[in-house]
């Protein structure tokens, strides 16, 4: 039998919120084991952001997150923002650049972020041990934990393992199991930030693989104005995966092709230029292909003078609002974030901690609160793991 070791804490899971929360709790003075059965750490930071990880969004509230209860991420989000982490960054001398709205992005590599993390680790002195699975037992009010040939044991666990999204990276649903076991309610998780697919009769798109364009899209209570772009399996982009977090299998998707265009432009083409066809006319601001493809949908056939106003009323409406049915999304394969996961009512939005078992805590993507596209999960991430750790 391997000998035990005994720490203050236990954090499962080397994502950022796992690595981050570790760092903050040994900085505190715990001592604190952090695991993960991937043998390296942060492989989601890795890839986020194109190589150049999306560490935070300046503009991060409780109004960019969804969950079952839309208030839970309040007090975390509010006790540590995004200058805060932008703090930290501008600490270890980390370049970045702000893209599109507020978005947030290293100059250099998203490397810089999980070594900046690692650092902050061992300046709070956290034991590492990466490359093995974990089971979780309890017992006489403590959490005992076998890793490989070792074990450890500590009187608060931290699940900091992340969701089910993107398997390649190592996701497993090891929080959700763990919470399980200890009657802790789990919120159905499925995809979110991920491509919506569509039925082979949606013959609109077969022709448009490739091509983007600047739209409104919605879907439920999500409506953003991002590119959209058109795959050779159905929609993607950043308008279609923020609003993926709110679709449901059956819901319509509406993208308003023209969202700059006033009421009547159709009218008023057709008064200043009488002669102009609409693909032409569509061709001015959409991508060519997309201008002939909408243009064949529409089938208003001649010049615009010769079209009755009510017809172009009609067409001007179904620019702004043109519906698509999705039979499915690409899954957690390609699936940014999970959607749902431990339910935030088991939590105290205070500490993170399970309020029926005392020294269980859930952090960042395991827990039932998903942040849009833009950096708004990672910030989640170091919100909620700051929380915790202050608990620790």
């Amino acid at each position: 039998m391997p000998t035990t070791a005994s720490y203050d804490a236990i954090i499962i899971g080397a994502g950022a919120a796992g690595m981050f929360c570790a760092a903050l709790a040994g900085q505190r003075g715990r001592r604190v084991l952090l695991l993960d059965h991937s043998a390296e750490p942060g492989r989601k930071i890795l890839i986020s952001g194109g190589g150049r990880c999306n560490f935070t969004n300046i503009g991060a509230t409780a109004d960019n997150y969804l969950s079952a209860n839309p208030h839970f991420a309040k007090s975390a989000m509010r006790r540590y923002t995004p200058a805060d982490f932008i703090a930290l960054v501008d600490r270890y001398g980390i370049a970045w650049h702000e893209k599109t709205l507020g978005q947030l992005f290293c100059d250099g590599s998203a490397k810089q972020i999980v070594a900046m993390l690692l650092d902050e680790c061992a300046a709070g002195a956290v034991t590492t041990a990466f490359g093995n699975a974990a089971t979780v037992e309890h017992r006489d009010g403590r959490f005992h934990v076998s890793f490989g040939t070792e074990a450890a044991e500590a009187p608060a666990l931290v699940l900091a393992s992340g969701g089910l999204s993107i398997p390649k990276l190592g996701a497993t649903s090891f929080a959700y199991d763990v919470a399980r076991r200890f009657g802790v309610k789990i919120v159905e998780p499925r995809p979110a930030l991920v491509p919506l697919t569509l039925s082979g009769d949606e013959a609109l798109f077969k022709t448009l693989s490739g091509v983007s364009a600047e739209v409104v899209a919605s879907a439920g209570k999500g409506k953003f104005r991002e590119a959209a772009l058109f795959t050779h399996r159905g929609l993607s982009g950043p308008a279609i995966l923020q609003v993926s977090s709110y679709w449901r299998h059956g819901d319509e998707v509406s993208i308003d092709f023209l969202p700059d265009f006033p009421a009547g432009w159709l009218r008023q083409a057709k008064r200043d230029d009488p002669r102009i066809g609409i693909r032409r006319l569509l061709a001015r601001s959409l991508p060519d292909r997309l201008a002939e493809t909408l243009a064949d949908q529409l089938a208003l056939g001649s010049d615009l003078g010769n079209i009755p106003d009510r017809s172009l009323e009609a067409a001007e409406r179904r620019l702004a609002d043109w519906r698509f049915t999705p039979n499915g999304s690409e899954g957690f394969a390609k699936a940014e974030v999970t959607i749902g996961g431990i339910s935030t009512d088991e939590l105290s939005s205070q500490t993170m901690e399970a309020k029926r078992v005392p020294g269980l805590y859930a952090i960042g993507e395991a827990v039932d609160v998903t942040g849009w596209l833009g950096g708004y999960n990672f910030q989640w991430a170091w919100a909620s793991g700051h929380a915790a750790a202050q608990a620790l």
